[in-house]
């Protein structure tokens, strides 16, 4: 098995496509901005110049991991030793640096992520709309920590003095004028135009396939190998037997998971703590996601440096021991019947996967009723695990 991800070949080959003056789309499977592939351009000029992505994923890593701790040191006031320490379940994490050098472009997503609460909470919203958009535009799913920072840009997090609205305003208007203060509409309207400005500039030099391949895909999007999802078995029967039905399975999947992630979690839970919200919210995506593979456990890892610390896994060990060791031993349950499958010819879909599919959710939800309970009550878990130290 070679260890360079069949991903990272995508992405070479459509950076070599650009280099000889056509599209990234000519490459099929190619579902990314042509940004990707424009920053692996150098990756197509020598032989040995091939790694030139690995590399970058990896520097994207370490980027990521000095702005924890920034994030960590100056927006939660943790000391230097310590916020190193936490940074460090990021940056030392095997899982992380496996992936990336195997030619996985999360790292680079990691990095806007991190930019992106550290910009909030520097409170420089015109950056962080424009980081927001440009991550947005580099995968989709990022969309979904609008809501929370929208939310969490209240009076009180973003100390903006009290207005005096007029006596004779509605109840509603004035419930109206309070949520739309300047910070969260420059924010909106940063993300947005970052947004649309790269999509539209990106459309005009490719036209209808970044909107296909970018965006369109995903609503229809069926993969059935090396995917962890409760959906993986359903998908594998639906790609056999395709139905003449126009209601499609793969498109109603979206509906408990942006329910979750892009609804409920942010508006419960997002000015109690935004980073930890944001977790929640990554976690809830990626458990609820028609699509599972390793590099999307990456989304959500970058944030464990800000829950773990105050967290009931951390001031509990036994729990957190036990909820790390069920959510490994789940994984390999499954890979065991994926090996099956992919290297001995065995078909192991049902019950096999299935099962395995099954148990992997089902570890996964209850660890994310932990991460939503945690959040619910941070204050209260702080102060009964004040003494407890990252080792």
């Amino acid at each position: 098995m070679k260890y360079t991800d069949i991903d990272y070949y995508v992405f070479t080959d459509a950076a070599r496509f650009l280099s000889h003056g056509q599209t990234p789309y000519m490459r099929d499977t190619y579902r990314y901005t042509p940004l990707l592939a424009w920053l692996l351009l150098p990756s197509t000029w020598y032989p040995w110049s091939f790694s030139f992505g690995k590399v970058l994923f990896a520097l994207g890593d370490i980027l990521a991991g000095w702005l924890i701790v920034r994030v960590l040191r100056v927006s939660y006031g943790m000391p230097e030793e310590r916020a190193l320490k936490c940074a460090s379940i990021w940056l030392l994490n095997p899982m992380v640096a496996t992936i990336s050098t195997r030619g996985s472009s999360e790292g680079l997503l990691g990095v806007m992520v991190v930019a992106l609460l550290w910009a909030v909470t520097r409170r420089k919203i015109i950056l962080a709309g424009v980081i927001l958009g440009l991550a947005v535009h580099f995968k989709i799913y990022p969309f979904i920590y609008g809501i929370s920072i929208m939310w969490w840009l209240d009076e009180t997090n973003f100390k903006l003095p009290a207005r005096r609205d007029p006596e004779d305003r509605g109840v509603l208007m004035k419930k109206i004028t309070s949520f739309l203060h300047p910070a969260r509409v420059t924010f909106a309207v940063t993300s947005l135009a970052t947004f649309f400005a790269l999509s539209c500039t990106m459309y005009l030099i490719y036209g209808w396939p970044l909107i296909q391949h970018t965006y369109l895909h995903h609503l229809t999007r069926i993969d059935h190998r090396h995917n962890f999802s409760v959906y993986n078995t359903l998908l594998h029967l639906k790609s056999a037997s395709p139905s003449t039905s126009n209601l499609h399975f793969e498109s109603l999947a979206f509906l408990p998971q942006l329910f979750l992630s892009a609804f409920a979690i942010p508006l419960v839970l997002a000015k109690e703590d935004l980073a930890s919200t944001m977790l929640a919210q990554t976690f809830a995506f990626v458990t609820f996601n028609k699509v599972c593979t390793s590099q999307y456990f990456l989304w959500y890892m970058i944030f464990l440096p800000f829950y773990l610390p105050k967290s009931s896994l951390m001031s509990q060990p036994r729990r957190g021991i036990f909820a790390a060791a069920l959510w490994v031993l789940s994984q390999v349950v499954w890979l065991q019947q994926g090996y099956q499958l992919e290297f001995l010819g065995t078909s192991t879909f049902v019950p096999g996967l299935w099962f395995g599919g099954i148990l992997f959710f089902l570890t996964n939800v209850w660890i994310l009723g932990i991460i939503i309970v945690d959040v619910g009550r941070m204050d209260d878990i702080a102060v009964q695990g004040q003494h407890s130290k990252i080792s």
